[in-house]
């Protein structure tokens, strides 16, 4: 029986306190978290700048380092899922509707408003593919490392509860099982929360644009709570399956749906100019990496502006995220080597979220270059996509696999969450009560819908960098506990080994 204790009440009530506060002063919510987040954003980008860059670098080094050979568990322990699984289930845990709803729309907007480029020339959109790639590559998923890696290096090496604070037992002891290890958790529930409110706000106003776009149903608040409800009924039912079926079961539609998509696109598009561009983009992306890695704009005001409106928000929103998708994907991980871990959740992703952003997002620039379609540029970002596939041969063949991959995607992130929100608020239970996720996926929705009522998009983007700012400070704390541990666990059996080789 999974125990419910204070982590469980306590953030219940504060989140239920945020959910009254937006149905009854929708427009003070939105006041105060926008100054939060202007005050943040204005003082502290450089922070989320140097602490993901330091997640990406820490990553790299565990890959060649002395502990890649160490197993995510006891001596013998195998994998629970094969690799293909396994990928499924972290990608569509990681990325999901955020690849849907920017894949076009991202390269589109910089190429539109570029930080460094004249307006739609061919250094804008040279350059918008670099920065989406960036956006959505290495360190993004470096977040996902650190604490993924962390969590299940505790968990099943070394017997811990499956909870944020118990990665802290290194640098707290005891005190891990105290006020400081609850109020850890209570911030890890509460990112986790505004991270997927987010993501869910995205798909149901995707969803409702992408409806509007085809068939004429107005995209506005109501279609998108018809659109949220809907969805929260079938990922309640698919939570309550558990992680084995439905999540699973889902994670492997996505990725098959994904890949439809990605193929059709590539074949039906100007398919030659696609793989080229891949590769110039690729190798300016990581020409670039080390300079974009630490780019403020301290001496550029406008440059400035936009890397807090996208590089800053992005980083806050994917540390917003890191509890849910680290916990979901620590889960998933045991038996497997820290190398092979750290090399299939770091790069395997970034290599597809890069093909993903030059296929669509260099679609729609390719056509907005050589005069095929004009606009794309001005529509609502989240009717980018529709638009560009009404260019091409089979655009309802293409629209349908894009709004059904965008909601099975809604369904698998808000399904994982509200079992990682389970485990974290019954003390780390790897099959936490159906009960508990089903009152988390309730708040979810509550929260995703009353964020897209106060303010729209601008509110859920708000909300994820104020919620992150706490969270990454826990982040870097637990890759310094870590690397404690690592290190304690490597000489222990390197010791054993010599023991038993004397014998």
């Amino acid at each position: 029986m999974a125990k419910i204790g204070k982590v469980f009440w306590i953030s219940l009530f504060i989140s239920a306190i945020f959910v009254l506060w937006g149905v009854f002063a929708p427009k003070n919510l939105e006041n105060i978290t926008s100054q939060a987040q202007s005050f943040l954003t204005s003082n502290f980008g450089w922070f989320y700048i140097v602490s993901v860059s330091i997640f990406l670098i820490f990553s790299i080094y565990l890959i060649f380092s002395r502990f890649g050979k160490m197993r995510l568990g006891k001596k013998g322990d195998k994998p629970e899922y094969n690799k293909i699984t396994w990928f499924a289930m972290l990608f569509g845990a990681g990325m999901g509707i955020g690849i849907i709803f920017w894949g076009a729309a991202e390269p589109l907007t910089h190429y539109a408003s570029p930080p460094e480029a004249d307006p739609e020339s061919v250094e804008a959109a040279k350059n918008a593919l670099r920065y989406s790639v960036f956006h959505w590559g290495l360190h993004t998923w470096a977040i996902y490392t650190v604490i993924a890696l962390s969590i299940a290096y505790f968990k099943f090496k070394r017997g811990a509860p499956g909870l944020i604070s118990a990665t802290f037992q290194p640098l707290l002891g005891a005190r891990t099982k105290g006020w400081i290890g609850k109020t850890i958790d209570i911030i890890a529930v509460f990112a986790t929360i505004f991270g997927v409110a987010t993501s869910l706000g995205l798909g149901a106003s995707q969803i409702s644009g992408g409806l509007s776009f085809v068939s004429g149903i107005e995209n506005n608040f109501n279609t998108q709570i018809i659109i949220i409800i809907i969805v929260t009924v079938l990922f309640m039912f698919s939570a309550w399956t558990g992680i084995s079926k439905g999540i699973k079961y889902l994670s492997n539609t996505n990725l098959i749906l994904a890949a439809l998509l990605l193929l059709l696109t590539l074949i039906i598009g100007p398919t030659g100019f696609i793989l080229n561009t891949f590769i110039s983009t690729i190798g300016s992306y990581m020409e670039s990496l080390p300079a974009l890695s630490f780019q403020t704009g301290s001496f550029d005001e406008d440059l400035n502006g936009w890397i807090q409106d996208w590089t800053v928000f992005y980083w806050a929103w994917f540390i917003a995220w890191s509890p849910f998708v680290g916990t979901f994907i620590a889960r998933i991980s045991k038996g497997r080597t820290i190398r092979e871990f750290v090399i299939g959740v770091l790069f395997i992703p970034s290599i597809v979220c890069a093909l993903w952003f030059v296929v669509f997002g260099g679609s729609a620039l390719f056509q907005e270059l050589n005069g095929v379609t004009n606009g794309l540029t001005e529509l609502a970002q989240e009717e980018t996509l529709f638009a560009l596939f009404e260019s091409f041969p089979f655009a309802s063949v293409l629209t349908v696999v894009a709004i059904l991959l965008i909601t099975t995607f809604f369904i698998t992130s808000a399904d994982s969450a509200t079992f990682v929100l389970g485990m974290q608020t019954t003390n780390g239970s790897l099959n936490p009560p159906n009960r508990i996720k089903m009152v988390w996926g309730i708040i979810q929705a509550a929260t995703a819908a009353i964020l897209l009522y106060s303010g729209g998009l601008g509110a859920l983007q708000t909300a994820s960098i104020v919620s992150a700012f706490p969270f990454a400070f826990i982040l870097l704390f637990m890759m310094v506990s870590l690397l404690k541990a690592l290190n304690e666990d490597y000489y222990q059996e390197k010791s054993v080994s010599e023991h038993k080789k004397q014998k």
